[in-house]
Parts: C-alpha cells; sequence; structure tokens
C-alpha cells in the first residue's frame, strides 16, 4: 500500500512516569541519556483539558527522543493486568556485545536487578525495570545478512500460519539455538 507522504523516524516516544525529576535522573544516570527540554502547562494543548503535566524529553542517541509526562493531578500510574509484564517494554540498541555486558554490570551496580543475556537468534539482550515499572531492555545484534534475508523470507509465512493456528511457526527453528549453549 503506498501512501502520499514518508516517514523519517521516530520524533519521540512519550510514556508516563511518577516523577520526572527522579526519571530524568535516573535515566541519565542508568543510561547516560541527556535530559533535553521540558514542556509543562496547566491546559493540554490538543484537548484544551485542564490537566496540568510536566512533559521531559531525554537524547537516547541516534537523533532518538524518549519522552515522559508527570501527571499529578490523575490517578496513580498503573499498567493493563490483563498484559504480561513481559511484553510491554522498550528496547534500546547497544552497538555490540561488549557494550551490552559493560551495560549490564553497569546498571547491576546501580542496585537494580538486570535479566540477562538472552539469546533472540540475530540479537542479544539484557531487562530491567526504570522506577515507574517500565520494562526496559537493551539489545546488541549479531545477526548476520544472510539470517535477516532468511528472516524477511519467512516473515510472510509465518504470519500466516500464525493468523490460522494461532500455534507459532517453525519456519526460523534456528533463532532458539544459541550457539554458546551447543555442544559439539
Amino acid at each position: 500500500m503506498t501512501v502520499p507522504f514518508a516517514l523519517s523516524r521516530i520524533h519521540h516516544v512519550a510514556y508516563r512516569c511518577r516523577d520526572a525529576k527522579e526519571t530524568a535522573d535516573w535515566y541519565a544516570r542508568v543510561l547516560g541519556m541527556p535530559f533535553q527540554t521540558a514542556f509543562s502547562e496547566d491546559h493540554v494543548p490538543s484537548t484544551g483539558a485542564y490537566d496540568p503535566y510536566m512533559h521531559i524529553f531525554l537524547d537516547c542517541g541516534g537523533g532518538n527522543v524518549i519522552a515522559f509526562f508527570e501527571l499529578p493531578n490523575q490517578p496513580e500510574m498503573g499498567r493493563d493486568p490483563n498484559t504480561p509484564a513481559w511484553v510491554q517494554h522498550i528496547a534500546f540498541e547497544v552497538p555490540d556485545r561488549a557494550a551490552l555486558m559493560a551495560a549490564k554490570h553497569h546498571i547491576e551496580a546501580q542496585g537494580i536487578e538486570v535479566l540477562g543475556p538472552t539469546y533472540h537468534g540475530i540479537f542479544r539482550s539484557i531487562y530491567f525495570f526504570d522506577p515507574n515499572g517500565h520494562r526496559l531492555e537493551l539489545a546488541c545484534n549479531i545477526g548476520t545478512a544472510e539470517q535477516h534475508d532468511e528472516l524477511r523470507r519467512v516473515a510472510p509465512l509465518m504470519l500466516d500460519e500464525w493468523s490460522r493456528t494461532k500455534q507459532a511457526p517453525r519456519h526460523a527453528d534456528w533463532l532458539h539455538r544459541d550457539p554458546e549453549l551447543v555442544k559439539e
């Protein structure tokens, strides 16, 4: 399907936070994300509703921005009770395995529990939570061009099979065999 415009990138992704200052400080200290800017108003520009907020923007690198809203007049933050905690997450890329392991050690030294590294076939990642309860992932790509080509080839087949059966397709079972765990 063709659309009459082109997207150039994600401008920003916004989530809710409990405390804007705590969140900005945590992301700077734990992930090295500089605090870029903030907007704060009493009325929501898009709706006109009275709902004072602080909207902060953090630099994720590479022109990417993550933003948070602190909403003091709204009920306490929650999460969808019908969605497992592992599903909704924010994934950031690091350049390589060495950076991933350095990040893991740095984050654990901050007193934060880290899961992983986990093998995903074409990338490895670690998982942890921010002070707002958002699950975060750091990932480093390890896949070859051939593996990415194969995944692109089987993606439509997998989606079609899933749509019909709601069972995990086996077109890319090789993704589940971590070469570091395979004994020859």
